[in-house]
Formats: structure tokens, C-alpha cells, sequence
């Protein structure tokens, strides 16, 4: 709560929560044992509702983590399944006398565990899990279990929350069966959307599903499932582009993606709480980017993936990171930040697995950089406190002083955002160039459109814009001043990763 004036400031209008309920934290809180409570260690319920009631008087929604694939072994619900097999409990999850053939590629966390089923002993049976082990998978076609989904939803609607991210949502159905797994799931999701739509109209709901393609419209239906998708696809080529310095792959990515219904939209980002995923990419393609971001073996996890932040990932060069993120901020789609992205945080890889990119917050150079005034050994995560990533030089309080800050560029890019609504409400186009390095796409709406270019090399370039609309160009956004461009020329200069961004008003023609 005290920090809402700042995330206000900073631009943001909407909050995401990672998981904040009672759990033994196998899996960082994604392993419940009471979906109707805080934990402990963060707070109370009162400590919510004061919470929530602060974010909406500064205009700031908030989303929740809804994990209902799996519980925590010692939820209640599981306890007593495994006690009873005559329980209505025991039909929560998924058991089997014997664990059956599964896909390898169903492992969540193939470095840690080697099968999907568990023995136990209480039980005297097997019980599924795609994740952890200490996570037994709910049984998702059971409709009692349907039900307490809804009445988890309702319950922190009620409290004030603008909607859930829902986790891992296409391991929800993994147990009926491959042929009928799409057509459940889709029922699934259709009800979830019925249930937030009967009780706050306004609610919407972010699914995580890294998935190809051609699957997303399960998950978006026809306006009547999933508001948000995590854009996994276009994320992965992304780097893949920063890796290669061309625009080819992004390219592809965005011509790759199916229409969605016009209610519906994706969510991008360049780093979450996770790994960066490159599983759904071919070998060599991934092969490529870990090459280039995560060349050593510490760095990578699973197999498929790279625990690093992206500051440490681009060697700390700053021009690289502002074009980074002034390329997520054009993409089509809804732009996403995770905490400390705003001030360049780094990572620490001598904490295991995914501890490695969720160290604590650094607000100031001050104890702890200012995230708790507890003793270090009482922090949820150690702090990043040597190197050029401590919180000694990286920190919020440093940058809000800087104007020419990270901190303070990114919320000038917010701010510009917020201003353009031809990104988030318009049709895109790709422009055809002669720089096989320049990204250059436009957005319009309502008669206007914003035109941004995006120079992954570090080589310097001029770029012909083959297909450009004709009309009036205003410079919005810039990596620097460069000369004023009207009327409209036939190149574009731009610096090794420079970016600029220009409004043009198609209703006036230019002057060429």
C-alpha cells in the first residue's frame, strides 16, 4: 500500500499480484492450502480490503493469480482425499491404481521430477501432478470442483479485485483425455468468463497459456472466454530477433497470429516472473538465443529457458535496453512491466531455479534497499547487494533524481503510450524496408496512426520506407533529436538500436 503513489506516478493502471495465499511455498505460493485467506507472513484480509480500497482511489486495477490446476499437498481438501477414499474430496483429484504411459513433454519441471504420478501412502494410489510433486492437479471435470472455482471467484470479486490471471491453464484438463481436452477446456473457460461476467461485468481474465498459434482461439473463443493472452509466441521471437539484430522474426510472429474477436487482446512483455520460455521455437532458432543471452549453463533452466533479466541478458547496454522496451510499448497489444523492470534490475544466478529473477524490489541504497527493515535472513529472497546490479546503484530513489534515468524514460514511454491510442485500438501494418534490421510498423485509428521504428542493430542505418501512408509526420518519441522529418522523406535515419516514433494524420496530405 505504501508504494501506490508511486506505481500511480509511475503510469501504471493496472495491477498484477502474484500468488498472496497460505502455502508451505514448494513453488513460491503457487501450491494453496486456503484460497480464501492471506498469508501470514504478508498480512491479513483487513490489510487487503485496505489495500484494494487505496489502488481503486488512484484509478488502479487489480488482477490476482486464480491457481486452480493444483493445490497444495496440504490443503485440506487433499488431506482429506487421501484419508478417505469415500470422501467427496477424493474426486477433487485425480487418482490411478497404477501410474499409466504419459509424454515426457507433460513435465513441468522435467530437472526436478520424472513423472506426472506420485504414491501415497495414506491413499494407497497414485494422484496426478504436471508440476511439483507437493501439487496434486485438480480434477477440473468434476463439476463440485467447478463449483468451488466459482465461489473463489466470487469471494475476491466481492473484495474489489478487476479480474484473475488464471495460471496455467492448459494443464486444467490434462487428465480427460487428449481427443476431448479441447472441447473441455473450452467449456471450462466459457464458464469462468459466465461466472466473472455475472458478478462484476467489468472483470476480465488473463490466461497463461504458452501455446502455438493455431490454439489461442480456444482460449478467446468468440468473445465469450478469456480476455487476455499472455503472447508467448510473438515473446519468443522477439528475442530471437534481439539475438539475430533483424526484424524478420517479429515480423513472422505478428503475421503468424490468428484474428481475434475485437473485445479480446494480447498481452505482451518482455520478462515475467518465469523463465524466459523458448520451447514452442525450433531447436536451432533456440539454440541461437541462448547463445547470444544466456551463453553459460547456470544461466539457462529446464532445458527450454533462460533465468536472467533482460538488463544483465543485454550486458547492461542502455541503448539496447530503451529500444527493447520502447519495442514493447509499439507492438499491437497491451504492454506489460514487471516490478523493476522501470530501474533496470538485474538477476542473481547463485539462487536456484526461478529464485534467481525474483530478488526483492530495490526502492533506495538504504537497508535491505529499502524493501524491509527485517534483518536479512528474515527477506523472502536474498537482495542483490554487490556488483553493478546491487541495490546500492540501482535503486528508485537514485533514478527519481536522474531526469535522464531508466526510471524516468520509462515513464515518459507510459505516458506516450497512454497517448496512443491508434496502438491499442487500431489495425497494424508492417512497412517494407531496406534495413533487414529496422522493425518499422504503423497502427491506425480513427483517421490517425502512429508509426514507430525500431533499429535492432548497433550499426547506425538510414531506412527507405517502401509502403508509408501519405500524411503529415509529428515526432513523437525519440532515442535522440534527430532532424525534423516533413514532409515526408524517403529514408529514415536511425542510430545503432535507435527507435523513433512519429504520429501521422492520414485526413492531411504532406507536402511531397
Amino acid at each position: 500500500s505504501e508504494q501506490l503513489d508511486y506505481l500511480s506516478g509511475l503510469g501504471v493502471t493496472c495491477l498484477w499480484l502474484l500468488p498472496f495465499y497460505p502455502s508451505p511455498n514448494r513453488d513460491h505460493g503457487y501450491d494453496v492450502m486456503d484460497y480464501y485467506s492471506i498469508d501470514p507472513r504478508l498480512g491479513t484480509l483487513g490489510d487487503f480490503v485496505d489495500f484494494m480500497q487505496r489502488a481503486n482511489a488512484r484509478g488502479i486495477h487489480v488482477l490476482i493469480d486464480l491457481v486452480v490446476n493444483h493445490t497444495s499437498i496440504q490443503h485440506p481438501w487433499f488431506q482429506a482425499a487421501r484419508k478417505d477414499k469415500h470422501s467427496k474430496y477424493r474426486e477433487y483429484y485425480v487418482w490411478s491404481e497404477e501410474p499409466g504411459e504419459f509424454d515426457p513433454e507433460e513435465l513441468v519441471f522435467p530437472d526436478v521430477e520424472d513423472s506426472i504420478w506420485e504414491y501415497d501412502e495414506v491413499a494407497g494410489a497414485y494422484y496426478l501432478h504436471h508440476f511439483y510433486k507437493e501439487q496434486p492437479d485438480l480434477n477440473i471435470s468434476n463439476p463440485a470442483v467447478r463449483d468451488e472455482i466459482r465461489k473463489i471467484m466470487n469471494f475476491w470479486l466481492e473484495l474489489g479485485v478487476a479480474g484473475f490471471r488464471c495460471d496455467a491453464v492448459p494443464y486444467m484438463v490434462k487428465n480427460v483425455g487428449v481427443e476431448a481436452e479441447h472441447d473441455v477446456l473450452g467449456d471450462f473457460l466459457s464458464e469462468l468468463r459466465q461466472y466473472v461476467s455475472e458478478r462484476r461485468s467489468d472483470a476480465v481474465l488473463l490466461a497463461e497459456a504458452n501455446v502455438s498459434p493455431e490454439l489461442s482461439p480456444i482460449y478467446f473463443g468468440k468473445s465469450d472466454r478469456m480476455h487476455l493472452l499472455f503472447n508467448f509466441f510473438l515473446n519468443k521471437k522477439m528475442f530471437l530477433a534481439l539475438a539475430r539484430q533483424e526484424a524478420a522474426p517479429i515480423v513472422d510472429a505478428l503475421k503468424g497470429l490468428p484474428e481475434i474477436p475485437k473485445s479480446c487482446e494480447w498481452l505482451n512483455f518482455v520478462r515475467h516472473h518465469d523463465e524466459l520460455n523458448l520451447d514452442l521455437i525450433d531447436e536451432a532458432e533456440r539454440e541461437e538465443i541462448f547463445t547470444a543471452f544466456a551463453p553459460e549453463g547456470n544461466m539457462r533452466i529446464y532445458g527450454r529457458g533462460i533465468r536472467r533479466r533482460l538488463p544483465p541478458m543485454l550486458e547492461g547496454d542502455a541503448r539496447h535496453i530503451r529500444l527493447t522496451y520502447s519495442l514493447l510499448f509499439a507492438l499491437p497489444g497491451i504492454p506489460l512491466l514487471r516490478y523493476g523492470d522501470e530501474i533496470g534490475m538485474g538477476d542473481d544466478l547463485s539462487l536456484e531455479d526461478r529464485f534467481s529473477v525474483r530478488t526483492p524490489m530495490q526502492w533506495s541504497c538504504e537497508r535491505n534497499g529499502g524493501f524491509s527493515t527485517a534483518a536479512a535472513a528474515m527477506l523472502p529472497h536474498p537482495m542483490i547487494d554487490e556488483g553493478p546490479y546491487g541495490y546500492q546503484n540501482v535503486n528508485v530513489a537514485d533514478q527519481q533524481r536522474h531526469s535522464d534515468s531508466l526510471l524516468n524514460w520509462i515513464n515518459r514511454l507510459i505516458r506516450l503510450r497512454q497517448q496512443c491510442p491508434e496502438i491499442g485500438w487500431g489495425q497494424w501494418h508492417i512497412l517494407e524496408t531496406d534495413e533487414p534490421s529496422v522493425l518499422a510498423h504503423y497502427c491506425e485509428w480513427q483517421g490517425k496512426a502512429v508509426l514507430t521504428l525500431h533499429n535492432l542493430a548497433e550499426r547506425a542505418c538510414s531506412a527507405t520506407l517502401k509502403n508509408c501512408p501519405d500524411g503529415s509526420l509529428l515526432e513523437l518519441f525519440a532515442d535522440q533529436a534527430y532532424e525534423r522529418l516533413n514532409p515526408a522523406p524517403t529514408a529514415v535515419p536511425l542510430d545503432g538500436y535507435g527507435y523513433r516514433w512519429f504520429r501521422i494524420d492520414l485526413r492531411t496530405p504532406s507536402n511531397n
